[in-house]
């Protein structure tokens, strides 16, 4: 995978589902491999890998246990620019950002570390980072494989 839109933040459903084994799952591990091998340049906030936890633990049926050891084993990944500044200036910034968009307050967080990081391409499953002009938005799911998905989750 080339990393002509890198670098790349990784938004909480991408690495939940890259840790499924949900029939969309490809393009989102193919994702998380290439920034694993360094490949891309990849950003993850810290806070991503708690959210990514709930929506394994929530929606794709992982035990906690489960959950936990999958995303400490992505955590020793050494060639990811893990992201640990969550200062009151940047949960601001985040909120304002929410605010502006009229997108959720994670979202808002998301970007604001996205332009502090100076990263180039968002990745997520949903077009709620559309909303932003200071960089890319890569939905990485068809609006069929999307579909596919829902399907899946539901009971």
């Amino acid at each position: 995978m080339s990393d002509a839109g890198g670098p790349y933040l990784f938004d909480v459903d991408v690495i939940a589902l890259a840790h499924t084994e949900t029939p969309v799952r490809d393009t989102a591990l193919s994702y998380v491999r290439d920034a694993i091998a360094g490949e891309i340049d990849a950003v993850v906030p810290y806070p991503a890998l708690v959210g990514a936890h709930t929506v394994l633990t929530t929606y794709y049926g992982h035990s906690s246990g489960n959950a936990s050891r999958l995303l400490q084993n992505f955590m020793d990944a050494k060639r990811i620019r893990w992201y640990d500044g969550n200062h009151e200036a940047v949960v601001r910034g985040g909120f304002s950002r929410a605010s502006d968009a009229n997108v959720g307050g994670w979202d808002g967080y998301y970007a604001q570390v996205a332009i502090d990081e100076g990263v180039n391409t968002v990745l997520t499953i949903d077009d709620d980072f559309e909303r932003f002009d200071a960089f890319n938005t890569r939905v990485i799911l068809s609006p069929d494989e999307f579909s596919e998905l829902n399907e899946f989750l539901e009971p």
